[in-house]
């Protein structure tokens, strides 16, 4: 059975998954068993696969001429596994519609649970480790002759549909460093059969 998985900005996912719990007080938030279950229950329901039901619209680091953000577009595989492990496959495209992907980017790790949001209680609080693996692919050739540029040092000459590991290494791209863990803080939030 396919799953869909939808991510949002945190005041999105906030703002949409908190409406009702922004009007409880302190007194009516549930007790430390209550979350915990919450959490061992929301593990529970994420075991398996999940994808994006249509290409999300992301902000990237470049900017447009007037000084706003250029977005990105992308899809999502994401698996999650028992042990808190997690397995992520991201193809990253030029349009809105994923018709021009430029790479596919792999990462496998584990999920950190930090406990529920101060502000939307039925979310939970994550750190994604890619502790595991991380791995990218060129898909068009544009990107691989950008990658050749900018990422060479460590790594052979960048091919479309040739992956590499850039795990443990430096990769200025993404700003990793060697020896460092890529890191996300993330929310977690369930909803019916959608993954938030």
């Amino acid at each position: 059975m396919r799953r869909a998985l939808r991510s949002s900005l945190l005041f999105l996912l906030a703002i949409s998954g908190a409406a009702t719990a922004a009007a409880q007080s302190h007194s009516n938030q549930p007790g430390a068993n209550v979350v915990e279950t919450d959490v061992a229950k929301t593990k529970e329901a994420m075991i398996g696969n999940w994808e994006s039901i249509a290409p999300e619209l992301r902000p990237s680091a470049t900017k447009n001429p007037d000084g706003s953000l250029k977005p990105f577009y992308l899809k999502r595989a994401f698996r999650y596994l028992p042990s808190d492990r997690f397995e992520l496959e991201i193809i990253s495209s030029a349009d809105p519609y994923g018709a021009a992907p430029l790479a596919r980017i792999k990462i496998g790790g584990h999920m950190l649970w930090r406990g529920s949001h101060p502000i939307a209680p039925e979310t939970q609080k994550v750190d994604f480790v890619a502790d595991e693996s991380y791995e990218v692919t060129p898909l068009a050739q544009g990107f691989a002759d950008v990658l050749n540029k900018v990422a060479a040092t460590g790594y052979a000459p960048w091919a479309v549909n040739a992956p590499q590991s850039i795990f443990g290494k430096n990769f200025a791209p993404f700003a990793l460093k060697e020896g460092a863990n890529f890191m996300e803080y993330d929310l977690v939030y369930l909803k019916g059969d959608l993954l938030f």
